[in-house]
């Protein structure tokens, strides 16, 4: 068997036992959810409906309020092709399945970002990693967003890396594009990863010497994302006659993790009054059908609410972001219901070690230039999002996946791609 039959048959293998891993950790979840109940997270209710809703050729709307900006539209409609191929009246399982397969999809991702960054042996471990950490299988078991988010994420960073790499302007610009591309469909997925560009750009034009490349690749790369976004933000405004770059959600997010009440974890009950205040007009009359003006009134009160409160108590929001760090990068579950010992013991002794590894890569590794970096940005990014927003050993995972990729390069070596040489000419500096 020669090295490319052989390299096939091992990149299949762990993908095989990737999408049977989520496949079985779906299958089990499932089995122990009561009968009245289906999803195991609030979110996954919605996406669901949302699906249905596409599927049906119904308009693109949630609740009993109508409420049009709910969700982003990306992971509804792949629901929606799912609905449309095997029917909108099926189990919770098919979803779990579109999960699973999207999750052997960012296996794939990761173990091309590995060869990309190192080699292939890299890739087999980077690959082996993200199909059985707990955290990534979680990701691709659950009927949620991060299904198809950490594979487009993987992609995005993996594409930017290629582009700050290209031997010539014409392809940085090309890769540049395609990158674009899908840090707009990441967050077609999860609005939280628009910021992501910008943010990461800002960095590199701060700590890397090669300037004008990163100010290029951020032009062409925002300009791509924005061109691919334009759709959603022309409905929106034309729904609303304001510009909404994601969804009216945004509020009710903010002041889930900052209220009075706020201890870190999500709990949307504490909205209520507010909420009651809003559809009542503040006492003024309302004409039926204005659902969406209150959609976008509410938005903007509990958006004001959150701003207000924290600046009105600055000690108890750096308390709150204190508390939140320690959520997101906790060593096992918050929530009771996932505090089982051996979930506990599943996820410390598998995440310790990876974190560890994951640090250890970035701190060797950063010094090699800026698509190493690209590695371990979305900690930074979703730690420092969800310090405001409210926080989760969840939210970490996607970030996880990456540091993984950095893990495996420290486990194999450190080896470069054949054919680059030992040093970059302007190699960024070591920020971390």
């Amino acid at each position: 068997m020669n090295s490319f039959a052989a390299r096939f048959a091992l990149w299949s293998l762990i993908l095989l036992v990737a999408v049977g891993a989520r496949l079985g950790a779906g299958a089990w979840w499932q089995s122990r959810m009561p009968d009245e109940r289906r999803f195991t997270f609030p979110d996954s209710e919605g996406y669901w409906e949302l699906g249905q809703t596409i599927a049906k050729g119904e308009p693109y709307q949630f609740g009993a309020d109508d409420a049009r900006i709910f969700r982003m539209p990306g992971y509804p409609l792949l629901l929606a092709v799912m609905f449309r191929a095997v029917g909108t009246d099926v189990s919770p399982m098919c979803g779990c399945a579109l999960s699973a397969l999207l999750g052997g999809a960012a296996v794939a991702a990761a173990m091309w970002w590995a060869r990309q960054l190192f080699d292939g042996g890299a890739a087999l471990v980077a690959g082996l990693v993200v199909a059985l950490y707990p955290g990534a299988v979680a990701m691709g078991a659950f009927i949620l967003s991060e299904a198809p988010f950490c594979p487009l994420m993987i992609l995005h960073l993996a594409l930017w890396g290629a582009a700050w790499r290209a031997a010539a302007p014409r392809q940085a610009v090309g890769l540049a594009f395609v990158a674009g591309v899908a840090a707009a469909a990441a967050t077609l997925m999860r609005p939280s990863w628009l910021l992501f560009t910008p943010f990461a750009l800002v960095i590199g034009l701060l700590c890397d010497k090669r300037r004008k490349q990163q100010a290029l690749i951020g032009l062409v790369m925002f300009t791509s994302l924005s061109l691919w976004l334009s759709p959603w933000w022309v409905r929106n405004a034309l729904l609303t006659g304001h510009f909404v770059p994601t969804t009216l959600q945004f509020g009710a997010s903010l002041y889930d993790g900052l209220n009075p009440q706020a201890d870190g974890s999500s709990n949307m009950s504490y909205q209520a009054p507010i909420e009651a205040e809003e559809r009542a007009g503040r006492g003024q009359p309302r004409a039926a059908g204005e659902s969406l003006d209150f959609e976008y009134r509410l938005n903007a009160r509990l958006r004001q609410e959150s701003v207000d409160w924290a600046l009105a108590h600055p000690l108890r929001t750096l308390q709150l972001a204190g508390i939140k760090f320690v959520r997101i990068w906790n060593v096992w579950p918050n929530e009771a219901q996932f505090r089982s010992w051996p979930l506990r013991l599943a996820v410390a002794l598998t995440y310790v070690p990876l974190l560890a590894l994951g640090v250890c890569g970035a701190w060797k590794f950063s010094r090699w230039g800026w698509p190493y970096c690209l590695a371990w940005l979305p900690a930074v990014y979703i730690t420092l999002l969800h310090m405001t927003f409210v926080s989760s050993i969840r939210y970490r995972e996607p970030a996880m996946m990456a540091l993984a990729v950095l893990a495996a390069g420290w486990l194999t070596g450190g080896r470069r791609p054949k054919g680059e040489p030992a040093s970059e000419p302007n190699p960024t500096p070591a920020i971390v």
